[in-house]
C-alpha cells in the first residue's frame, strides 16, 4: 500500500522506439527507486570513474558527447559546464532545475520517480567536473511524491558513502540538497530560480552577470536541467563519442525524452533518437488520433512554442529541423491537437496560464498578458470588432523580444503562430451570428472564462481588485474623479472632503 513515506510507483512502462539511453538502464524493472537495485544495474560506477578522471577530461568527455541541454533552451552542455571559471576564489554550485512547470512537460517527473539515483549520481559528476561542493536540486513544490522519493534516494546514498564527506574514500566532499519550491512557473527560468533559492522572490534578473559568473551566494554556478543531468553517467558508460553517434550529430546528438499528450491514444514519455519524424511520435508510439478525427496541428516543444500545421507533421526533431520549420524542440512536450479545437479558444487558454504566471517585475510582460487575456476573451466571448484580430497579432508582435526573461514571449510567439497558420479560426467570431464552437477540447474552459468577465459589449476594462469578475465594459467605466468613490461599495470611505 502505498504512504506518503513510500508513494506508489508510475503505473505505466516507458515507452520507447530504436535504442534507448535512459529507459534501457530499468531494465525489466518497474522503478530503480531502491540503492542496492540501483547498484545492481552498474549504477554510482560512473560517479567512481569520473573521480578518478581530472575535470578538463571529464568536461572534454561531455563535450564530445554533444548533449545540449533537455531544459528548453538547448545550449551545448559541456560548453556550459567550460564555463564555470577555474580560478575563482568563490565557492562553486550545480543547480538542479527540477522545475518542471512547462504546461504537458513531465518527463522529469517520471525520470525522478523511477531513476532518482541516476539524477544524484549525474549531479555528483557534474560536481566533480566543475570543483563544486555542494549541489541543490530545486524541485516544483507540487511535486510532493517525487521530492520524498528524491530525498530518500540521497539520504540512502549519503548512507552509503556516495553523498557527503569523502565520497567512496576519495577525499572529495560533496552534499545534495533537495530544495522544494513555492508552485510558480517562472522559477523555471534560471534566474528567478537561483533568487528563490538565494531566499528572495521568485524573479528574473538582467543578464549579464550570467550564473556562471555570479549565481547562487553570487558565485559561480551550473545551472542544468533533470533529464540533462540524468544523462551524464549514462553518457560516461557509452563514451561521450560514441553517444554522440546517436541522434543528428550536427544538431545535437543523444536521445531525448518526448512527453506526448493531447488528442492522442496513448499519451506518456517516450525515449527517441533525436531525428524521428514527428510521425513516428505520434502514429507509433501514440497510437494516432482517437475515433479517427483528422489531425488539425502540433504544438512540438511545450505551450510555449510556436504550432506546426498538420502537413508539417514529418518534421524531424532535431533542433535545426524545427528552427526551419519555424517553431522550437524547446522543452520536449508534443502536444497533439485535433479537429475539433477552435485556435482561438486554445490562445485564451494559454494567454490566461501566462498571464496567471507572470511575476509582474517587467512591464511588457505585465501588462502586455493581461491586455491579451481581455482582448482574446472579448473576441471569443463574441464582443469583438473589426481590426481586433491585427491589434491582437501586432501587440503580441511588440511584447515579443522585450521582456525581461522569456516568459512574455512564451505567450506571444505561440499565439502569433496561431493566428499566421490558422487565421480563419479568429476572424470567425467577427461574422454576424456566429456561435462558437461547444465541443472542442478547450471549448469549456474559453466559456467559463467569458462568462466569468461579464463580457457583453466590445471594450473591456479591469474595475477594482484584479478579478475575472471585475470586467467592466469600458463605456461603463469612465475616469475617476479625485474623492470619488466606487458606486455600491459598502468598505469605501468618502475621502472627498477632508481637511488638509
Amino acid at each position: 500500500m502505498a504512504t506518503p513515506q513510500h508513494p506508489a510507483a508510475p503505473k505505466t512502462r516507458p515507452g520507447s522506439i530504436g535504442e534507448t539511453v535512459l529507459w534501457s538502464q530499468l531494465g525489466e524493472k518497474e522503478h530503480l527507486r531502491g540503492l542496492d537495485d540501483y547498484v545492481a544495474e552498474g549504477g554510482y560506477e560512473q560517479l567512481k570513474r569520473a573521480l578518478g578522471m581530472q575535470p578538463d577530461a571529464l568536461i572534454q568527455e561531455i563535450k564530445d558527447s554533444n548533449i545540449r541541454g533537455r531544459g528548453g533552451a538547448g545550449f551545448p552542455t559541456g560548453l556550459k559546464l567550460s564555463f564555470i571559471p577555474k580560478d575563482s576564489p568563490k565557492a562553486k554550485y550545480v543547480v538542479c532545475n527540477a522545475d518542471e512547470s512547462e504546461p504537458s512537460t513531465f518527463k522529469d517527473r517520471e525520470i525522478i520517480e523511477r531513476m532518482p539515483h541516476m539524477l544524484v549520481e549525474g549531479c555528483l559528476i557534474a560536481a566533480h567536473a566543475i570543483g563544486a561542493n555542494h549541489a541543490f536540486i530545486y524541485i516544483r513544490g507540487e511535486f510532493y511524491e517525487p521530492a520524498l522519493v528524491l530525498m530518500a534516494a540521497v539520504e540512502e546514498a549519503r548512507a552509503k558513502g556516495l553523498v557527503g564527506e569523502n565520497i567512496n574514500g576519495s577525499g572529495w566532499n560533496c552534499d545534495v540538497i533537495v530544495h522544494r519550491g513555492a508552485g510558480a512557473y517562472i522559477c523555471g527560468e534560471e534566474t528567478a530560480l537561483l533568487s528563490s533559492l538565494n531566499g528572495y522572490r521568485g524573479q528574473p534578473t538582467v543578464k549579464p552577470p550570467f550564473p556562471a559568473v555570479s549565481g547562487l551566494y553570487e558565485s559561480p554556478t551550473l545551472v542544468n536541467n533533470v533529464e540533462t543531468l540524468a544523462t551524464l553517467p549514462r553518457i560516461l558508460a557509452l563514451g561521450g563519442a560514441e553517444y554522440g553517434k546517436k541522434g543528428v550529430e550536427r544538431t545535437g546528438a543523444g536521445t531525448r525524452m518526448m512527453s506526448l499528450s493531447g488528442n492522442v491514444v496513448r499519451p506518456g514519455n517516450y525515449e527517441m533518437e533525436i531525428g524521428q519524424p514527428l510521425r513516428v511520435l505520434l502514429e507509433e508510439l501514440g497510437g494516432g488520433i482517437p475515433e479517427g478525427r483528422a489531425l488539425k496541428a502540433i504544438i512540438p516543444g511545450g505551450s510555449s512554442t510556436p504550432v506546426l500545421r498538420a502537413d508539417q507533421v514529418d518534421t524531424s526533431m532535431d533542433y535545426d529541423s524545427m528552427a526551419a520549420a519555424g517553431t522550437m524542440f524547446g522543452s520536449g512536450s508534443v502536444i497533439v491537437i485535433d479537429e475539433r479545437t477552435c485556435m482561438a479558444q486554445l490562445a485564451l487558454r494559454v494567454a490566461e496560464f501566462y498571464r496567471h504566471e507572470s511575476c509582474g517585475k517587467c512591464t511588457p510582460c505585465r501588462e502586455g498578458t493581461k491586455w491579451v487575456v481581455d482582448q482574446l476573451t472579448r473576441l471569443v466571448g463574441g464582443s469583438g470588432k473589426p481590426g481586433d484580430v491585427d491589434t491582437l497579432y501586432d501587440v503580441n508582435r511588440k511584447i515579443l523580444g522585450n521582456c525581461l526573461c522569456p516568459l512574455g514571449d512564451a505567450m506571444a510567439m505561440p499565439i502569433m503562430s496561431y493566428i499566421e497558420h490558422f487565421r480563419s479560426d479568429f476572424d470567425r467570431y467577427l461574422e454576424p451570428g456566429f456561435e462558437a464552437p461547444s465541443d472542442g477540447p478547450v471549448a469549456e474552459i474559453a466559456e467559463r472564462t467569458v462568462k466569468a468577465a461579464g463580457v457583453s459589449k466590445p471594450g473591456v476594462a479591469w474595475m477594482g481588485t484584479l478579478s475575472r469578475a471585475s470586467f467592466t465594459p469600458l463605456e461603463s467605466a469612465g475616469r475617476p474623479t479625485a474623492g470619488a468613490v466606487p458606486a455600491g461599495d459598502p468598505n469605501a470611505q468618502d475621502m472627498g472632503g477632508a481637511a488638509g
